[in-house]
């Protein structure tokens, strides 16, 4: 399994209408058919240069689902963000590889 991160500080002027679009942005990515789930969680850490971070974490299929999604959906889907709040959003994307999962059974 595959977890593709997006790490996003958005500015305070625009927060309440990104938080907005992202619910149902998320959506849109999901519908793509390369992901299986996605979280959106707020970064519990002040940033010096203000503003709120948000990580939004998508789980593939496969790398090869996303290495579709890049070929197929990315450019399209990040388009309306970055035309939206332009510079009033800071965004970094990672990769990870899931190893191990564990949970814990309360019964």
């Amino acid at each position: 399994m595959i977890i593709y991160n997006v790490t996003v500080n958005i500015d305070d002027s625009v927060h309440d209408e990104w938080l907005t679009w992202m619910r149902e942005h998320i959506p849109q990515v999901l519908a793509t058919g390369k992901f299986v789930e996605a979280k959106l969680t707020k970064v519990l850490v002040e940033e010096e240069m203000g503003g709120t971070t948000y990580s939004i974490q998508y789980k593939a299929h496969s790398r090869e689902a996303l290495d579709a999604y890049y070929a197929e959906d990315a450019e399209r889907l990040r388009g309306d963000g970055l035309k939206r709040f332009a510079d009033k959003m800071l965004a970094f994307r990672t990769e990870l590889e899931v190893i191990d999962e564990y949970s814990v059974n309360f019964n």
